[in-house]
């Protein structure tokens, strides 16, 4: 830990006078959900008119942002990647070489405190504010906790900046006059500056009856200006707001309407983020397995009803655990049981202790014990799917990290060989 803290002070001070050095544009990115999609498509809207660098994976905390800004992977135990790391430092703050025009910082807040600490090391130009939510709660006290530390991702802008912000989120929305910038709103609701109306799945169900989920369609709405949009593979409905954001970001720069849409004619969906890979005996599995938060699940639950099915086949809910939510962990899992009721599905399972509340919950309002069952972790849940699934099923697969539940979905997959390209968690680290 002490070792930790001498290094993250070292960071600190090195990626603080690079950026004063460089002088790039910081777009700050953070909330409960979506920062990860959010960054990419702002890095998607932009890549094409600036040199650009976003945060590395999930390089997001007081260690990976400053690595971020230097543009080196952590050292960890490499003797090779620590001379890299003072050879980069010792190049860019002596030489003045090229450096990227923008940087897209992903910025998380595990605890009070984290986003000042990280906005102090690179203020944004331009703030975005995906959503509050309960997601990473142990270590705040309520959700307001949670809305006043992400709101320091706009506090200090200056007049000339931009906050971005999801006005469909109450939370988000009540900020919009606190802050010095000028703020453009995106979401779903005609309360938005830019807006994302007609929203449907294109979809069909193949000879089989097996179901064809080709992608998202929908129409941006801004200054009475209409453009058609379709979003390939893509039929998560949270990711609209990932879209909306990178659309965004890019009209605050000047950048036109038409010409920002067609960036994401070939929008790639991020593993883990309720991505569509076949299964076997010709299922569909939705895969959104890289994390989990309630209103992430309650999103993907809704997703899931709105997926036709052939009378024939059935449909699967799989959640694991929700992880760092500290004391509203029991309430928040038992809502999520609630939700799964009033969902069209025909079998839930859980992995975890934790989910076990949903199960519970779920069965005392009517869900049939038959057609439910507990594991304690994914592989045990993945066993269990293989044998059971039948053609033209639609499994549903959610958890946060440390369930790992990517690990059942490569257990159905048609083809596991292709993990490392469709599932997240491949590398040897992780494994």
């Amino acid at each position: 830990m002490f070792f930790r803290k001498i290094f993250q002070q070292f960071l600190s001070f090195f990626a603080r006078r690079v950026v004063k050095r460089y002088k790039p544009l910081v777009i700050g990115v953070t909330g409960s959900v979506g920062k990860s999609s959010t960054k990419e498509a702002i890095a998607l809207a932009l890549q094409d008119k600036f040199n650009l660098r976003c945060s590395f994976q999930s390089y997001n905390n007081e260690i990976g942002l400053p690595l971020t800004i230097l543009g080196v992977d952590s050292p960890r135990k490499n003797i090779f990647k620590w001379l890299q790391l003072f050879f980069v430092i010792f190049k860019l703050l002596v030489f003045k070489i090229k450096y990227p025009q923008v940087l897209v910082l992903e910025m998380a807040a595990d605890h009070p405190g984290d986003i000042t600490y990280l906005t102090n090391i690179a203020p944004p130009q331009i703030g975005v504010l995906t959503a509050i939510d309960l997601a990473h709660t142990e270590f705040f006290k309520n959700i307001k906790a949670v809305a006043k530390e992400k709101f320091n991702i706009i506090k200090k802008l200056k007049d000339q900046d931009w906050a971005i912000l999801n006005v469909d989120d109450p939370r988000v929305e009540q900020l919009k006059d606190r802050t010095s910038g000028k703020v453009l709103t995106f979401g779903l609701s005609p309360a938005a500056d830019l807006q994302a109306i007609d929203v449907r799945i294109d979809q069909s169900l193949n000879s089989e009856g097996v179901p064809l989920l080709k992608g998202l369609l929908l129409k941006v709405k801004y200054k009475g200006n209409l453009v058609p949009l379709f979003l390939p593979r893509l039929i998560n409905e949270a990711q609209i707001y990932s879209v909306l954001a990178g659309i965004a970001v890019g009209l605050s720069l000047g950048f036109n309407l038409i010409e920002l849409t067609k960036s994401f004619s070939d929008y790639q969906v991020l593993p883990g983020r309720l991505q569509v890979i076949e299964g076997i005996k010709k299922s569909i599995i939705l895969d959104d397995t890289y994390n989990s938060s309630p209103r992430a699940v309650q999103v993907a639950l809704a997703t899931l009803s709105k997926v036709e099915i052939s009378s024939q086949s059935r449909k699967w809910v799989v959640l694991g655990d929700m992880l760092e939510l500290g004391d509203l962990s029991k309430r928040a899992h038992q809502e999520i049981g609630e939700q799964v009721v009033k969902t069209n599905c025909d079998f839930l399972i859980t992995v975890g202790s934790l989910s076990r509340e949903i199960l519970n919950r779920a069965r005392e309002l009517s869900f049939p014990i038959e057609k439910s069952f507990a594991f304690s972790n994914s592989l045990e849940a993945g066993r269990f799917l293989k044998k059971n699934i039948k053609k033209g099923d639609l499994i549903l697969m959610k958890a946060s990290q440390g369930i790992r539940l990517e690990r059942a979905v490569k257990q159905i997959m048609s083809k596991p060989q292709k993990a490392s390209q469709f599932l997240v968690r491949q590398s040897s680290s992780w494994k």
